[in-house]
């Protein structure tokens, strides 16, 4: 085990104690952060798996409409009836913090009244299913990016959290131990040392009397 280069003395000692002692203390801070981060990753994952399978599930229900659209009308009517939006909708993004951690808010702006962007003479059914169904799954997919970007962030907090309690407790807080111990040994050493050479200063002094 290797040991900090500082000299044995007890100044030294001292400063080392309570520089190991801040080092404990930052190991349980740095763990307990760590448990708690791993815990609200956990949640945000499961709530990444349900919106995921959900968005999916919506996405392939709105492509198989639009398949049996195509089926029933030409490509230019189905081009013609699309290019306009059924509704205005922009994405206001913000952060927020969980844990300390900057995360994004994504928040969806868009009218709460739906309607179709063309006319219903030329179009079929599917199509008016397949609109409707893309336009409930903008603000599932919104949450899906938010949700999954988060979870890209805890998990890079929580690997960071990782290195860190383990550098602290199989590197620093080892190393302090040993400099520790070997200043105290040290330190022992010499106050028998100068323990003998007063006895023997005592002896001689009693010799010559």
């Amino acid at each position: 085990m290797s040991t900090l280069q500082v000299k044995p003395t007890r100044m030294e000692l001292s400063n080392l104690k309570k520089r190991k002692a801040v080092a404990v203390r930052g190991h349980k801070l740095m763990k307990d952060k760590r448990d708690e981060t791993v815990r609200r990753f956990i949640v945000y994952v499961r709530r990444n798996k349900e919106l995921r399978e959900l968005a999916e599930r919506k996405l392939a229900d709105a492509m198989n409409a639009f398949v049996l659209a195509r089926a029933s009308m030409t490509p230019d009517e189905i081009e013609e009836a699309l290019c306009y939006p059924a509704r205005p909708a922009s994405v206001d993004v913000s952060t927020t913090h969980v844990l300390s951690i900057a995360v994004p808010e994504l928040k969806l702006s868009t009218t709460d009244d739906f309607s179709y962007p063309y006319g219903f003479e030329s179009t079929s059914a599917e199509l008016d299913g397949a609109v409707r169904a893309l336009a409930e799954l903008l603000p599932l997919l919104i949450e899906l990016a938010q949700v999954e970007k988060t979870c890209n962030l805890l998990a890079d907090e929580i690997e960071k959290t990782r290195r860190r309690v383990n550098a602290l407790e199989y590197v620093m807080i080892p190393q302090f131990e040993e400099t520790i111990r070997r200043i105290t040994m040290k330190l022992d050493e010499n106050e028998r040392a100068n323990l003998t050479r007063l006895m023997k200063t005592k002896d001689m002094l009693a010799e010559k009397k």
